[in-house]
């Protein structure tokens, strides 16, 4: 084998002089490989070693690499020096081509030029000898310097010292670009030269050195294929570990200067940078810095630190992020990176997030999970808000601040989410952290726990079943609270003051499902399960049938009632936007109405509604599942059964197979032996009948849902024409035939949809009146002179020895009385104009004037019928317990409905005839008979059901109608008939009484009986019209004038102000959005304005304005003339009004005064008008400023007005309020105030809990840093929190401050035994309680920071030691006097041996325990506020116990005046026993003993 070096051995097959030296491209033999090192490289593991001043030395032994001493100067490699220390003229070209900085790169001009910083790092430096150890140039040298091309050789005219710099190394380097652009073995290449460069020789480590310094560029370079670029890289990382220490610091420090020069351009060579940081924390050296030496490991973090403090280039930090990986970092220099990597993040383009997320979650294994997550989210929470803020102002001014297009910005989250996710899937622990980490931050700032990227992040994790629990509990939890918080806030003027910015979920929430239309498929399952999840937590605890849904109700004020609205919009809003998963939502919604029919499901029917409303086609693809749930019919609730074919009904017009399947259903359920399954039936026959037009045409009017215009087409034209649809309707009018054979709740619901079913399908009107016709004659006695006209005793049936209604005839009656009317105002007069059908409406005429004869018949025989007739008078038996008491009272029902049927006909038909009107009167002679007769029994028997008073007939329509001609129908030609009925006062009372009874009706259940009684708009029109008659009515005419006449009941005009009453609390329940029409129709003088004009605020003070007047009058009556009823429903009334102003307004501002002058003007001694007007200025005063200063002169008021518990003590006679007097001072007053005064604590109590959340926040901000997306941020978020602290701080002790001068005035007070007492005790207990979560908030605010006390706490602090713990104990003392003289007369009571007054000393004795059980819970109370104060004292070096007053011990207690009764009967005792003794000695002992007499004081 042959070598370069005459001092190893005979050369063997040297080039020729000019040939390129060159190795085959699949053989590299060893000595082909060492044919390139330096001669001196190796001789039997020694070398020569140039002496400093250029001198050679002998040959000495290279010691191991690891004892290799380091250069002198740190960077400088071995042999190289620089510039300005050598001796010498400057470099010459040639010698610029053999320097490390040099052209490597071959002939191509530039190819393997080295970046920037290193030609900047190397050209410090300058070879100042031959390679190592040579003596002179080897042959091999100059052999390789003669086979260079000429243009590279250089020119014969330079110095003979140019030849002696590095030419090896240039000649290593030249070789390797060669080889590695060519795409030759580049690494057999590098493996001879590793392997001819021990790291045990200096000149080996230099020539690897040398190596890396130009490997490194040429990888950065982009030149070299992908697989030469790993193969290079490979074996580069696999030879690192085997340099010295000083080598590995000279190579990191020149990767850290490439990194901060941003010289990087693909990040190839950042693995070698890796792994020369691994080796170097490794290394055992000390390795020279600045002035002192540092061990590799510190060494490696200053690197790390200097690399983290630089400026990075944008395109290198995925790169940067993936090398971290696979450095062994500290907790400390984990941090570091992560902070820096999320800096990161504003400088990158968005494309370019995803990515490195998925590197920044991967580094999060090694730790720092939580500052990963924080900063994820908060970068991008920052840029949704920043979106949200360019498209509320489209126009930005600043052009650069401009983001990304929206659709850019969610497919990056949903990006960024799935890589969360996917990291997760891995690792546990992080999403544990997540989890954790929202949970804390929640506590402190919803608003950034919970954005809507890290709920979507959330309900994607939650798809994991190991978290789905913890996520759903979490989230449902921060629901309800984020309810609850805005409801408080909405509560309190104080509270909003405070917190102007309010957090709702709500919003969030929906905004996700939102976003998810941008492809976030990941996010679609869990809106789903936490929709159908809220939905099934806070599902509607009320029966289906008992109110109307709650989604009629407007905004609900019960925050689970919000919480279950948000499940049902989150499942609509996801079942709109993503139509894979619709079909999903919609089984599971028919699974639940069907497995839950025990439970209410009513939420689940108007998804349903909303749903099929959304995309109604979408049912065709369920159909299977719509079918089945038919099959269920005949085991559900009647209720449900209704609610679920309204939803559903737009499927029945569009799919033939599932219509025909629901009928075979119902068909059968009509001979189902339940009864609920026949009702069920009859409610699907007749949903049919109203939606299926026998002209074959759907008209819009007659859709309640919109439907595809092309479906219908298709399919309603083409199967269902119009003999088709008669048939069908036919067949179905068949079936509900049978249904008059079965029991009275099937009749009634068959009888209660007849008129629905006309109008809506006016072309069965034949059919439906033949079939009611031939009903109503099995019940009418044609003789016209048979009394009555009605067979009432087949209307029941017995079995055994019960008595059934079998037909409801007075719903029969009604229900032709509405059909008919209908049938004469509509389909009549349009036959009527149609020549061809003369006989249809022949035969039309002729069941009309059947109906028409009969119903005059009846009028006018049970005008002339008795009580007697129908077997009903005064002497007849209506115990309900009795089977002849309930056949009389089932007969009294059944006349009474009969005679409002009538009235109602002939009132209409009677077009204002007095004739007619005398017919109504008599008729209502006899209802009102048998009224009077049913009430006279109903309160003899107090338990009996009938109390209540039977449904009225009438239908809401005739109630306005009936209302309006009575009260204020003023044409000329109806005076006279109209006479007839107002000179009845009874008729007039009945009237509003009827209208009363409807609107209760309405606000209870959402609908009220007869036509259009669930047609909301109809029910509005008709409250409007109802309202201005009974405004008119009570405003015109005075209670006080109305009652001198009256004989007994309620008054007209109380009973309309009852129903304005009900009236205004349903308008603001079921019609919220209508309110401004509501109040323009009550304004006639305003009646032309547009709606656009009104101002709610102006309408309602108007009318406030008119019962202010009427109030102020009650007030001002004389005693005899007070109605404490009328005065009690006026002040409800103007509380329900000024809910309706708005708190900002000035009309706001004058409310309040003039309820806070009558309340101050008027001594009410009523209790209930006391209590009402108080809690009217309670809450109107609350919504405008804290009442606090209102509370502490109320208490005030209270301790003048019942005196001191120091009898001695005389209270100055101030008095705010003249309401406030000895009757309603204790209990009404005073436990008025104490609910106030509970209410502000729990505001203060909620206050202190988000300053103690804000207080860690600020807190954790100053013992670590605390990442955002921009550096302002975070000393803006500080600043933020700080300011708000201070703002918190200062409310809550004012807040305090102030109670506790309420809470002195009470405990002074002389207050009877009782709720007052023991009300007080508790909210003492609580006060202490809430005083010392202060305390501990400032005792963890000392803690964590240097925080001073704020004087006004100490004035806190003062103000509970002097002004209310003292009393406290006072007040204690003086509960245990009164308890303990009730005690004692009890023990009287005792020894008089009376038994019949056992149970009540028992009770007495009871009673007593109840009410000093709170005193142990107070003075543990005080005792632990106290122990906080001296902690915090500890801690702040401020002492607060200077004002704290020693505290009477509670276990032993001297009772003086106990005590002085006890010493003088032992006095007087020892007198009788010793007769002699002097008696001076005893009277002076006695008055010894006796406790001086304390003066009487006055208090100020």
């Amino acid at each position: 084998m042959g070598t370069l070096c005459p001092n190893v051995g005979t050369p063997a097959a040297h080039p020729a002089p000019g040939a390129a030296v060159e190795f085959p491209s699949r053989e590299t033999p060893q000595d082909h490989r060492a044919a390139m090192l330096c001669p001196c490289s190796a001789q039997g593991g020694r070398s020569r070693i140039p002496a400093p001043g250029g001198r050679s030395r002998r040959p000495t032994a290279v010691p191991p690499c690891d004892s290799v001493s380091p250069p002198r100067t740190p960077l400088a490699p071995a042999g190289l020096e620089p510039a300005a220390r050598r001796e010498g003229g400057s470099c010459s070209a040639g010698d610029a081509r053999a320097l490390p900085g040099g052209n490597f790169g071959g002939r191509s001009g530039g190819r393997g030029r080295l970046p920037a910083p290193w030609r900047s790092a190397s050209s410090r430096w300058r070879p100042r000898t031959a390679p190592s150890g040579c003596r002179r140039p080897c042959r091999a040298w100059r052999r390789a310097r003669c086979a260079l091309p000429a243009g590279r050789a250089g020119s014969g005219a330079a110095p003979q010292r140019r030849l002696t710099a590095s030419p090896c190394l240039l000649q290593l380097g030249d070789m390797v670009t060669r080889q590695a652009l060519k795409g030759r073995e580049t690494a057999a290449l590098l493996r001879g030269i590793f392997k001819g460069s021990p790291c045990s020789q200096r000149s080996g480590v230099l020539r690897r050195l040398q190596v890396y310094k130009h490997c490194v560029p040429l990888v950065e370079s982009g030149d070299l294929h992908l697989s030469k670029v790993s193969e290079i890289i490979g074996l580069l990382m696999l030879e690192a570990r085997q340099l010295p220490g000083h080598a590995l610091a000279e190579l990191a420090s020149l990767f850290v200067d490439v990194i901060k020069g941003g010289s990087l351009t693909n990040g190839k060579s950042l693995e070698l940078f890796s792994t020369v940081l691994t080796a170097l924390a490794s290394s055992k050296e000390n390795l020279a810095y600045g002035k002192g030496e540092l061990t590799g490991e510190e060494f490696k973090k200053q690197l790390i630190n200097t690399l983290c403090s630089s400026k990075w280039d944008p395109r290198c930090v995925i790169h940067l992020a993936n090398m971290f990986r696979d450095i062994p970092l500290s907790g400390e220099e984990l941090q570091f990176v992560v902070e820096k990597v999320l800096r990161m993040f504003s400088k990158l383009d968005l494309q370019e997030i995803p990515p490195l997320v998925y590197q920044l979650l991967l580094l999060s294994a090694k730790g720092s999970k939580k500052t990963v997550l924080e900063g994820i989210i908060s970068f991008f929470n920052q840029l949704d808000k920043r979106q949200k803020e360019e498209q509320r102002v489209p126009q930005s001014v600043d052009l650069e601040v401009a983001t990304m297009p929206l659709d850019q910005l969610r497919h990056v989250e949903g990006t960024v989410i799935l890589h969360i996710v996917s990291v997760i899937n891995l690792d546990q622990d992080l999403g544990e952290e997540l989890i954790r980490h929202l949970k804390t931050e929640q506590q402190k700032n919803p608003g950034r726990a919970l954005c809507p990227f890290s709920v979507a992040l959330l309900l994607s994790v939650a798809v994991k079943h190991r978290l789905q629990e913890q996520i759903f509990d979490f989230l449902k939890t921060s629901i309800t609270r984020s309810c609850k918080d805005l409801q408080f806030l909405q509560a309190s003027k104080f509270l909003q003051d405070l917190f102007p910015q309010q957090y709702d979920i709500t919003a969030v929430i929906l905004e996700v499902v939102k976003n998810s239309a941008f492809g976030w498929d990941h996010v679609t399952q869990g809106l789903v399960d936490l929709g159908f999840s809220l939905m099934e937590s806070y599902e509607p605890k009320k029966p289906f049938g008992g109110k109307a849904a709650d989604n009629t109700y407007g905004l609900s004020k019960m925050p689970a009632q919000q919480a279950c609205r948000l499940g049902a919009s989150i499942l609509l809003e996801t079942f709109k936007v993503h139509e894979p998963i619709r079909s999903d939502i919609l089984e599971q919604v028919l699974n639940r109405v069907l497995t839950k029919a025990a439970s209410p499901v009513s939420h689940f029917i108007d998804l349903l509604s909303n749903i099929v409303v959304s995309a109604p086609l979408v049912l065709q693809t369920s159909s299977s599942k719509v079918t089945e749930t038919f099959d269920n019919l005949s085991f559900l609730p009647i209720d449900t059964v209704q609610g679920l074919l309204r939803a559903v009904q737009p499927l029945l017009k569009v799919s033939m197979s599932v219509r025909d399947s629901l009928i075979l259903v119902l068909q059968k359920a009509i001979f189902s032996r339940q009864l609920d399954a026949r009702k069920a039936a009859v409610a699907g026959f007749l949903l049919l009948l109203r939606n299926f037009k026998v002209l074959g045409s759907l008209a819009s009017s007659q859709c309640s849902q919109a439907i595809g215009a092309t479906q219908v087409q298709a399919d309603v034209h083409a199967c269902y024409n119009s003999a088709a649809n008669e048939a069908f309707c036919l067949e179905i009018l068949g079936s509900l035939r049978r249904c008059l054979s079965q029991q009275a709740d099937v009749r009634l619901m068959l009888y209660e949809g007849f008129y629905d079913v006309l109008r809506r399908n006016s072309q069965l009107a034949s059919s439906v009146m033949e079939t009611l016709l031939s009903q109503i004659k099995q019940y009418y006695l044609p003789q016209q002179d048979l009394l009555p006209p009605l067979k009432l005793e087949g209307c029941i049936m017995a079995q055994g020895d019960q008595i059934f209604l079998k037909e409801p005839l007075a719903h029969l009656l009604c229900c032709i009385q509405h059909c008919l009317a209908w049938y004469k105002s509509t389909v009549r007069l349009c036959q009527g104009a149609e020549d061809d059908e003369e006989e249809e409406e022949e035969e039309g005429v002729g069941f009309e004037q059947d109906f028409e004869e009969m119903l005059e018949s009846v009028t006018r025989r049970m005008i002339k019928s008795e009580l007697e007739d129908f077997e009903l008078d005064k002497s007849a038996d209506f115990s309900p317990s009795s089977g002849v008491g309930v056949k009389n009272n089932i007969y009294a029902i059944q006349v009474m409905g009969i005679c409002e049927v009538l009235i109602e006909y002939n009132f209409n038909i009677g077009n204002f005839s007095k004739n007619k009107f005398e017919d109504v009167l008599g008729l209502f002679t006899c209802y009102n008979k048998l009224s009077e007769i049913l009430r006279e029994k109903a309160g003899k028997n107090k338990s009996s059901l009938s109390n209540k008073t039977a449904r009225s007939f009438l239908s809401m329509g005739f109630v306005s109608t009936l209302l309006t001609a009575l009260f204020r129908d003023n044409a000329q030609s109806h005076e006279e008939s109209l006479a007839v009925l107002r000179s009845s006062t009874e008729f007039l009372r009945y009237a509003v009484s009827v209208a009363l009874q409807k609107v209760q009706q309405l606000e209870e259940t959402g609908q009220t009986d007869g036509p259009d009684g669930q047609n909301p708009e109809k029910m509005f029109q008709n409250l409007c019209k109802i309202t201005q008659v009974l405004l008119w009515r009570y405003t015109s005419i005075p209670t006080v004038v109305e009652e001198s006449g009256k004989k007994k009941g309620k008054s007209i005009s109380l009973l309309c102000l009852e129903g304005l009453l009900r009236i205004f609390n349903t308008v603001q329940q079921l019609y919220s959005a209508k309110i401004p029409q509501f109040l323009q129709a009550l304004d006639i003088t305003d009646g032309d304005a547009e709606e656009t004009d009104i101002n709610v605020t102006e309408k309602a003070a108007f009318q406030i304005r008119q019962f202010q007047r009427s109030l102020v009058n009650q007030l001002s009556s004389a005693e005899d003339d007070f109605n404490a009823k009328e005065t009690q429903s006026l002040i409800t009334v103007l509380s329900t009004l000024s809910k309706l102003l708005d708190p900002a307004s000035q009309q706001f501002l004058q409310f309040l005064t003039w309820t806070v002058k009558v309340c101050k003007e008027n001594a009410l001694e009523d209790i209930s008008c006391c209590k009402g007007l108080l809690s009217l200025l309670f809450s109107v005063h609350v919504v405008y400023k804290s009442p606090v200063g209102l509370l502490r002169e109320l208490a005030q008021d209270i301790h003048a007005c019942l005196g001191d518990i120091d009898q001695d003590v005389e209270v100055e006679g101030r008095c705010h309020f003249a309401i406030v007097n000895a009757k309603t001072a204790a209990p009404t007053v005073c436990l008025l105030v104490l609910g106030q005064v509970d209410k502000v604590l729990e505001e203060v109590d909620w206050l202190i809990k988000k300053l103690t959340s804000l207080g860690s926040d600020t807190s954790g901000n100053e013992s670590g840093p605390v990442l955002t997306v921009t550096p302002l941020s975070k000393t803006e978020d500080s600043s933020q929190a700080s300011n708000q602290s201070q703002a918190l701080e200062k409310g809550v002790i004012l807040q305090l401050g102030t109670l506790l001068t309420v809470y002195h005035e009470l405990v002074q007070t002389a207050l009877p035994a009782g709720s007052c007492v023991d009300t007080l005790l508790r909210s003492l207990s609580k006060t202490y309680a809430i005083l010392t979560s202060l305390i501990k908030h400032y005792i963890q605010a000392c803690r964590s920071s240097s925080t001073t006390i704020p004087g006004r706490l100490e004035k806190l602090v003062k103000l509970s030691g002097s002004h209310l713990t003292p009393q406290c104990y006072s007040f204690i003392t003086y509960v245990q006097n009164i308890h303990s003289e009730s005690l004692s007369f009890v023990e009287e009571k005792k020894k008089k041996k009376k038994e019949d007054e056992a149970a009540a000393v028992s009770t007495v004795m009871a009673k007593v325990l109840r009410e000093t059980k709170p005193i142990p819970n107070l003075i543990f109370a005080i005792e632990q506020y106290e122990k906080f104060l001296i902690h915090l004292s500890k801690k702040s070096k401020v002492n607060l116990m200077q004002y704290m007053k020693l505290s009477t011990s509670r276990d032993f207690r001297i009772n003086a005046s106990v005590l002085d009764s006890a010493l003088q009967e032992r006095n007087s005792e020892d007198a009788e026993n010793e007769p002699h003794n002097d008696q001076s000695s005893t009277a002076e002992q006695t008055e010894e003993n006796q406790e001086p007499k304390k003066k009487r004081q006055r208090k100020k």
